[in-house]
């Protein structure tokens, strides 16, 4: 698979109330047609400035980015690939079939049948009002839909998504998810920003880790799986913690996460001070990882 997108190098660099602050340092990844890369960091890390590099907005910065083989400050780079921002400014006059005809003239794609094809994305995306209220009618969470229906219907190769899923209720997201795994079964390419692991963990087929804008790493589900098995958090009675890393959870009860070969030695301890094991799960999510490698880049 050739790359949809391919940073190498990147770094940028801005002044903010007279000091120099490095956005992202030494940024290196490649996204390939067909798959889904989730971009995962808190507030600050990096994530907005990443888009914008990629949307040529950003345009000084050190270092190279291409989308499909082609320098990302020319224009045509930009021809086939379509983007959401967290909280899309769309003109709340229009109605949402108005503001996808609109899209479908902006990137110069002519249909006769335009009205049916634009009607039939803001179905698919459950718009209330079937297209025919205006934006200022309509709560945050359709004008998400609108906004990802205008994407999808320009039937772009590349999705770069800011937040995708802020703003829509469980149906909503699952909604969302179901057809955006449609668009990467049929080979588009996905780059979207997340702060809510949970959602990154059901889209994306690789994580990046961003923080203070360097990228800690990139993980796919299948090493995070491999770290789900090798960790577990014990929880327990005792009159005292096993270890100090143990945590309290209330008077004589404690919970504590350790790998997997160290199971056996901290059943039989505890079985030979007198306590009792309450239970044994997996200990590792998205978060965890999340946080434990920014403990480990500290």
């Amino acid at each position: 698979m050739s790359a949809a997108v391919e940073f190498q190098g990147v770094s940028h660099t801005f002044k903010a109330k007279g000091k120099e602050v490095q956005a992202v340092r030494d940024v290196s990844f490649s996204l390939s047609e067909g798959e889904v890369f989730g971009f995962v960091g808190p507030n600050g890390a990096g994530k907005s400035t990443t888009i914008k590099i990629m949307l040529d907005i950003i345009n000084d910065y050190q270092g190279r980015v291409t989308i499909y083989g082609t320098d990302a400050h020319r224009a045509e780079a930009r021809q086939d690939l379509a983007y959401v921002p967290e909280a899309p400014a769309l003109y709340d006059q229009f109605t949402p079939l108005e503001i996808l005809r609109m899209g479908l003239s902006m990137y110069g794609i002519k249909r006769s049948d335009a009205d049916a094809w634009c009607l039939r994305w803001l179905e698919r995306f459950s718009v209330d009002g079937n297209g025919k209220r205006r934006m200022r009618e309509l709560s945050k969470g359709n004008a998400q839909r609108v906004a990802l229906a205008q994407a999808m219907a320009v039937e772009p190769k590349l999705l770069i998504l800011d937040e995708p899923l802020s703003g829509l209720d469980p149906v909503g997201r699952k909604d969302v998810v179901d057809i955006l795994n449609e668009y990467k079964k049929q080979g588009g390419a996905i780059f979207f920003t997340s702060h809510v692991l949970h959602d990154v963990e059901r889209i994306a087929d690789r994580f990046g880790f961003i923080n203070k804008g360097q990228l800690l790493t990139v993980r796919s589900p299948r090493e995070l799986a491999a770290e789900r098995a090798s960790h577990f958090i014990i929880r327990y009675q005792a009159d005292q913690p096993l270890s100090p890393s143990c945590s309290a959870l209330r008077p004589g009860e404690f919970e504590c996460e350790m790998e997997q070969s160290k199971l056996p030695e901290a059943i039989a301890q505890l079985s030979s001070t007198g306590g009792h094991l309450l239970a044994v799960q997996p200990a590792v999510s998205l978060e965890t990882v999340f946080f434990r490698i920014l403990e480990e880049v500290k």
